[in-house]
């Protein structure tokens, strides 16, 4: 039943991914929805709980391919040259959000501090995938888009520390296990550079090279073997996979070119998949049970925390008020902190099922938001000529109640003005601009 739900609504999504890309229907909210309708405490098509082994799979496997193909977008050098942006994100944004996120976890929902801070922790990564008409789109920045992709690809990894020693304190360990957690993240950042570089350094020796039809593969099987040997070395996943991306968009600039429209194209069916199954989990009941000020802590967490963290952080950075203002409202929550949260409900401390409903709750609400909201804030980055007829008109009326200004003499205008304002023909204009317009 999960494999024909799934298929269904992925027919579905893709009919109506034209439209989705164009207006605020999203189809990672169709599959969130879907999933709601088709869960066990609703329609009873899928039964599936939070303990269901499927679930902590899919969302693992959705977020290390999304994190795999997201360093292959960016190379080391690209990461050295432009991470003034990325960095005050993650070394004062990541932080500061917990932080913030963690206040209202106390003074709003209620929680003891170790569960606030823990929450806040779970809650801090991001997930571009949700906001893909903003990083998709090549009319928008390329420094915003860089920021948001670089920041999400990393403080995911950066993020599970905080969770894992927090889990540990309000599990009311006595040992935090911090050897064990520095070697996790040493034997993934090991397994993500190693395994690249020796399949690249392979191809490229005269005693193997990949078919045409083959090469798109070799991503795949990188991307296995770096999975793979997580498991067994109990290395950080999640780490590797973006350590191994930047790895082959570093050294392997074909494998990634090869790799890529495959890659993407894996990671999003897992992505959906991983959606459905979480939209399961949640139903009327589950939603009932968590009180009114967890509801507002879900959304002060959203429209609040980052908001706040990430205006702290650019602060005289000489990033534009409106590239700043899509930046701290992008702050979706997704895979990383499903898994995060999935991990709480495991530990068994007392306070987890409260956490993870608070958890869940917040990101429904953000892909929600979210996703629904990034064509609308793209379209904020669009050239004025490409603006729908109907922007023009309420700018119009706008003027008409402003007081009227004397015109200059024509002689004293800008020597383009005729094109750009009095609806000169574009016939009129060299060869070069008519074409571009």
């Amino acid at each position: 039943m999960l494999l024909l739900s799934f298929a269904l609504v992925l027919l579905a999504a893709v009919l109506v991914s034209a439209l989705a890309n164009r207006t605020i229907l999203s189809t990672a909210a169709l599959f969130l929805v879907a999933g709601f309708l088709l869960g066990e405490d609703t329609t009873g098509v899928l039964h599936l709980s939070a303990g269901s082994p499927i679930v902590a799979q899919l969302a693992e496997l959705a977020l290390f391919a999304v994190l795999f193909t997201d360093g292959m977008r960016v190379g080391w050098a690209d990461l050295r040259s432009a991470w003034r942006l990325p960095g005050r994100a993650l070394g004062w944004g990541l932080p500061l959000t917990l932080l913030a996120t963690a206040l209202l976890a106390h003074y709003v929902a209620g929680l003891d501090w170790p569960e606030s801070l823990l929450i806040g922790a779970i809650l801090a990564p991001t997930d571009p995938v949700f906001a893909a008409a903003l990083v998709g789109n090549d009319k928008v920045p390329a420094r915003l888009r860089h920021l948001l992709n670089v920041e999400s690809g990393v403080n995911d990894g950066l993020a599970l520390p905080f969770v894992v020693v927090l889990l540990a304190v309000a599990a009311g360990s006595d040992d935090l296990h911090l050897g064990e957690l520095g070697t996790e993240l040493a034997v993934g950042l090991l397994i993500g550079v190693l395994v690249p570089l020796a399949a690249i350094g392979l191809a490229r020796t005269r005693w193997f090279a990949a078919s045409a039809a083959y090469a798109p593969l070799n991503g795949v099987a990188i991307g296995l073997l770096v999975l793979a040997l997580g498991k067994v070395t109990h290395g950080n996943l999640f780490l590797a996979a973006f350590t191994a991306g930047i790895t082959v968009a570093t050294f392997g600039p074909r494998t990634r070119a090869a790799f890529e429209h495959l890659g993407e194209n894996v990671a999003e069916l897992l992505k959906l998949a991983a959606l459905l199954v979480f939209g399961a989990l949640i139903s009327p009941a589950f939603l009932g049970e968590i009180s009114w000020t967890g509801w507002v802590f879900a959304v002060l967490a959203i429209v609040v925390a980052r908001p706040v963290a990430l205006w702290i952080s650019f602060l005289r950075s000489g990033l534009g008020m409106r590239e700043q203002a899509a930046a701290m409202w992008f702050g979706p929550k997704g895979f990383a902190s499903v898994v995060y949260g999935l991990l709480v409900l495991e530990s068994g401390i007392a306070a987890g099922d409260e956490v993870f409903h608070l958890v869940a709750l917040t990101i429904v609400i953000s892909i929600l938001a979210h996703s629904s909201t990034d064509v609308l804030v793209a379209r904020a980055f669009d050239d004025a000529r490409e603006t729908p007829a109907w922007h023009g008109a309420l700018h119009r009326i706008r003027r008409a109640g402003r007081p009227a200004t004397v015109p200059r003499p024509r002689a004293e205008r800008p020597a383009d003005h005729d094109d750009a304002t009095t609806g000169g023909l574009a016939g009129d204009a060299p060869q070069g601009q008519a074409s571009a317009k």
